[in-house]
Parts: C-alpha cells; structure tokens; sequence
C-alpha cells in the first residue's frame, strides 16, 4: 500500500490523500463483458425521487461479475487485474482452459498475474480457490460468501464452527450467520484494505462519484419539505420528507 500525499497548493489538495493500487490496465481488458449503465439519478420508475441528493456522475460501464462457475470443476489463471468503477474493489480477469473464455471476478487481497485458481472439487486451501463450507477448515477466513456477503472492499468472514447441515460464520460488522454447508465461498480476503482511508478532500469530487449535497429539511421552502419555511430560525418537530413525526410519541 503506497499512501500518495498532495502539497497545498490549493485548498482543494490540502487534505487529499489517495491509496495508490497499480493495476495491470488502465482501461478494461474484456469488452465482452462490459453493459450499458442507465444513469437513475435515485428516481423510481414513475420519476419520483425516493433516494435523495444522488445524480450527475460520471460516465461508467458496468463490469459482469460471473456468478455461475461455482458449481463447475474449472481452473482458471489469472489475466489482468483492473479497477472496478461500480465498487469499492478491484477486479481480475480470468481465463478458463476448458471453454477458452475470459470473464470477471472479485479480486482477492494478494493476488498476482500468473496465478491459477480452482473451482469446485479440484479447489484446494489457498489464495482465491473457491469450495463449499464443508472443505474448508474452522478459522479460515473467506469472502463473497454465496455471492452476498463479504464483497465489499477489504471485508472477510471467517468460519466460527460447524454443525450438521449448517456452518456458523462472523461477518466484518460482528453480525454471526448460519448458512448450510453447500454454500460456496472464496479464500482469503478482499482487496484494496485500505479503501477507508482515502481523503477525496473536495466536495467537486464526490459530484464525480454521483453524490449531491444534503440540504437540511428546515433551509427548504414548505413547498418541498414539512420543516421548510417561516421567518428565522425555528424549532419545529422533526418530520420526513413524507411528514411523519421522527421523535417518538409522548
């Protein structure tokens, strides 16, 4: 991890800080495997907004992370490994001897070009092979476990015990899971660890990102909010956007 440091010649750098992760590609490897992204804008399909002070980002594809390999005997090595504008996470490409086809997947952290991976019974304990519950050992850490948890930057879980026909699993946020011993999950951890502590250190840049500013409910006109309105400053009771009271009831 190489922590970049920028010198204060304008307030915007002053307090920057990026995490510096070299990748393989400046751009994508597998156009196959890019689809249009339909900018929402936090909007429904009627055009109503129902998730707030989102919009205007940048212009991205969406990468098709494949899903379907875990119930094959497949090995693949890896290709590439590439930033992920949608998460948090990069990704690696991979090539698969049988079928001669390339497509994405998490990367884990400490991966490295060249490496092979295995699927389903040829997996074994190591760095990204991916395996069902009942082969991998209690303590072991893994992620994207059943394609739902643990896939965001830098997260883990990590087998706690095993019973019959279930496993008990912790996730990164403390929370404790029981899933069925034919759940597939991947060794290791995810990369980019050090996601949390970047700085974007201007509000321009997270406008980039797709995120808007908060305005708070009482600077707003009554037109647009229950709180909006009146001379000065006022202290009224806390309500929605829709006008339910958020304080509890007396």
């Amino acid at each position: 991890m190489i922590l970049k440091i920028y010198k204060a010649t304008n307030p915007a750098k002053r307090h920057c800080l990026d995490i510096l992760v070299f990748y393989s590609h400046k751009t994508y490897a597998l156009k196959s495997q890019l689809k249009k992204q339909i900018k929402v804008s936090g909007r429904n399909n009627s055009g109503k907004i129902t998730i707030f002070n989102r919009g205007n980002s940048h212009k991205k594809r969406f990468r098709v992370i494949n899903k379907n390999f875990r119930n094959l005997n497949l090995e693949v090595v890896v290709y590439s490994i590439e930033y992920n504008p949608n998460k948090n996470s990069a990704l690696i490409s991979v090539f698969e001897f049988k079928t001669k086809i390339f497509f994405y997947l998490i990367a884990p952290n400490q991966i490295k070009i060249g490496d092979l991976l295995c699927f389903g019974s040829k997996a074994q304990e190591k760095l990204g092979h991916c395996l069902v519950f009942n082969d991998v050992p209690i303590g072991c850490p893994v992620y994207n476990v059943g394609c739902i948890f643990a896939k965001s930057a830098g997260t883990f879980a990590v087998l706690l015990a095993k019973m019959k026909n279930n496993v008990q699993v912790i996730l990164s946020s403390g929370k404790k899971k029981e899933l069925s011993t034919n759940t597939f999950c991947t060794i290791g951890s995810v990369s980019n660890p050090n996601f949390f502590l970047r700085q974007l250190g201007k509000a321009g840049k997270s406008r980039w990102f797709g995120f808007k500013p908060k305005v708070r409910g009482i600077a707003m006109n009554p037109v647009d909010h229950p709180n909006g309105g009146g001379e000065g400053k006022k202290s009224s009771k806390r309500k929605s956007p829709w006008g339910k009271i958020l304080k509890s009831k007396k």
